[in-house]
């Protein structure tokens, strides 16, 4: 099994999302599900090696379900279009602290690093980070073993002012308008089909590790 071939499955899936065809293809779903948890535990043990907060997460706390949630959607197709797991201590896929995040989906796939959706207490206390640090993570984001994967912040949400608080010419203005404190990577083909996949993909995570580390200082000091 490869990625590639991974990703050769769920292209099927997405032309035939319905239950049917799934229970006909189980057997491959199955075998697509144990490779990708098998590079999702070969991945942490790599990321535990810049990331010691990670030693003692396990790939199954983190891999999101294949099957949607349709109760209060108006697409009913039972199944999503991607594989995705969420490397984070606290949790897994369901901690609030900045992790990594590798998602992979024919012609879409990405890795991301960092706060997705915050709750509002945390936001407010990330964006007031933001503006007390601003020097520290203008560094950060700046450094070019960052820029060399990130190009800035993934500012879907943004709002369109500054928030109350915050002065309007301060230099990271734009940064506390943020509603998520990630950045991602579109994975090109080259990695996609590397034998060195997990190793490539860990190399750009520890490149936003310092980002991660930076922001999960203030998310362990806030009370949710």
């Amino acid at each position: 099994m490869n990625i590639p071939q991974v990703l050769e499955f769920i292209g099927e899936l997405v032309q035939n999302n319905n239950r049917e065809w799934f229970a006909e293809n189980k057997d491959r779903y199955d075998t697509s599900r144990r490779y990708f948890e098998m590079i999702s535990t070969e991945l942490i043990r790599e990321i535990v090696k810049f990331d010691p907060d990670l030693a003692h997460v396990e790939a199954k706390d983190c891999i999101f379900r294949i099957y949607r949630d349709t109760r209060f959607s108006h697409d009913k197709t039972p199944y999503k279009n991607h594989f995705g797991v969420f490397i984070a201590a606290n949790g897994g896929r369901k901690s609030v602290r900045g992790g990594y995040y590798l998602h992979l989906e024919p012609g879409k796939s990405f890795v991301a690093t960092g706060v997705w959706c915050p709750p509002p207490p945390l936001l407010k206390a990330l964006r007031q980070c933001v503006y007390d640090n601003y020097d520290e993570l203008n560094e950060i984001i700046s450094n070019p073993v960052f820029t060399k994967w990130f190009r800035g912040f993934y500012d879907e949400d943004k709002l369109k002012t500054v928030p109350r608080g915050f002065p309007s010419d301060f230099p990271g203005a734009e940064l506390v308008k943020l509603k998520h404190y990630m950045v991602e990577f579109t994975l090109p083909g080259e990695i996609l089909n590397s034998s060195s996949f997990v190793k490539e993909v860990a190399g750009i995570f520890k490149a936003a590790y310092p980002l991660n580390k930076f922001l999960n200082y203030t998310v362990d000091e806030t009370k949710l």
